[in-house]
């Protein structure tokens, strides 16, 4: 019966350390940078360090833009109010007095004139000494 214990336990250790040794090359091969997944997790590691910095980045121009507008939101309000105090100020001023009608000898008068321009012979210009 010993004999039988000590035979399996034998077998068992041996195939224990055949399962080791295979998981040890398998874990060799994927842990190699040049073609296993050491290389694809470096070359993701990188990209995730790049998308970081490319996302605070993102941030703080979003966050220079979020700033910009509010100034200029509180700029259009304060117009606003002021455009909407003068509106309210020209509901105080007077009717305007009606204009007198426009008579037919003024409306004559209104006409443009034209100037015709001529110019002028090079003989009649004095030479500049």
């Amino acid at each position: 019966m010993d004999l039988i214990a000590d035979i399996l336990l034998v077998a068992g250790s041996f195939g224990a350390a055949v399962y080791c040794s295979v998981l040890a090359t398998r874990l060799k091969r994927f842990t190699t940078l040049e073609s296993g997944m050491g290389g694809a997790i470096a070359v993701l590691s990188a990209q995730v360090d790049d998308m970081t910095v490319a996302l605070e980045k993102a941030r703080g121009a979003a966050n220079n833009s979020a700033e910009g507008l509010e100034a200029l939101t509180a700029r259009g309000e304060a117009v606003a109010k002021r455009l909407e105090l003068l509106v309210a100020s020209l509901h105080d001023l007077p009717d305007p007095a009606p204009k007198p009608p426009v008579a037919a000898e003024t409306a004559e008068d209104d006409r443009k004139l034209r100037f015709v321009r001529r110019r002028s012979t090079h003989d009649s210009l004095e030479a500049a000494e």
